[in-house]
């Protein structure tokens, strides 16, 4: 049977990768039994399907930047115990169903450790939601306007990880605490969740401001949770000294 008609069945069954495989199969292949040769296609195909799951986990989990863990800068000090890092990146922390709190300084790279392991968890497979508090916040009055709250929040609590990004930068109303206690209960020892803050933990119950929520909230995030809590100036301003100090010697 020609190549032509097998990759036209193979696509017309969604085994793209198999097809792909199949029509770049040259002369060589030939020195293949089938065996062999059906094995290249099948792992062409798995390796596709990985790719294309991949590109729909970030797309569903809206990262606000492009961060690897292997981009991590770990010449510059800023605090992080090097054993707890080395924990978080490993990343069993998901499948245990706990917590992590970044917190330190505008700028030392909280949001970028965030999208970091936020891209990581995504290559192996799990799903996850980004937001700013912020955006959250807007996100649920507009849920709430159409009358779709309890589908929003039944969506964030599938989400292997949440990550939400800005904690404790505007006060927050009544509603919206209240909106994420919700949230942190739906998550309490089924999901994971990621807060990064500029705000030390300690401060984070006088932010909340009322006693009864603040208490619930943290005793649902902050008890089971890995704590980094980065130190040092800011990296943005570092890196425009070094655009700047560039740029005068090129002119």
């Amino acid at each position: 049977m020609l190549h032509e008609p097998l990759i036209r069945e193979l696509k017309a069954l969604r085994l793209n990768g198999m097809a792909a495989a199949l029509a770049h199969q040259g002369s060589e292949a030939r020195d293949l039994d089938f065996d062999e040769r059906l094995g290249l296609m099948i792992q062409h195909e798995l390796t596709e399907r990985a790719s294309v799951r991949l590109a729909q986990r970030l797309r569903w989990a809206k990262l606000p930047q492009s961060a690897a863990l292997e981009d991590l800068d770990t010449r510059t000090p800023r605090g992080l115990d090097p054993r707890q890092l080395a924990q978080v990146r490993h990343l069993a922390w998901i499948d245990e169903h706990l917590n992590v709190l970044v917190t330190g300084p505008c700028g030392v790279g909280k949001s970028f450790l965030a999208c970091a392991l936020a891209h990581a968890a995504c290559r192996a497979d799990h799903s996850v939601r980004c937001f700013r508090l912020p955006r959250l916040a807007d996100e649920l009055a507009r849920y709430r306007a159409m009358s779709n709250r309890a589908g929003f929040l039944k969506l964030i609590a599938k989400a292997d990880l949440l990550i939400i990004d800005d904690f404790g930068l505007a006060p927050l109303t009544d509603e919206v605490k209240r909106d994420l206690l919700e949230i942190l209960d739906d998550r309490y020892d089924k999901k994971s969740t990621l807060i990064t803050s500029q705000l030390p933990v300690d401060q984070w119950h006088a932010y909340l401001a009322d006693p009864t929520l603040a208490d619930a909230i943290l005793d649902r995030l902050v008890h089971n949770s890995y704590r980094l809590a980065l130190t040092g100036p800011s990296m943005r301003k570092q890196k425009t000294e070094t655009k700047k100090a560039s740029a005068s010697q090129i002119a």
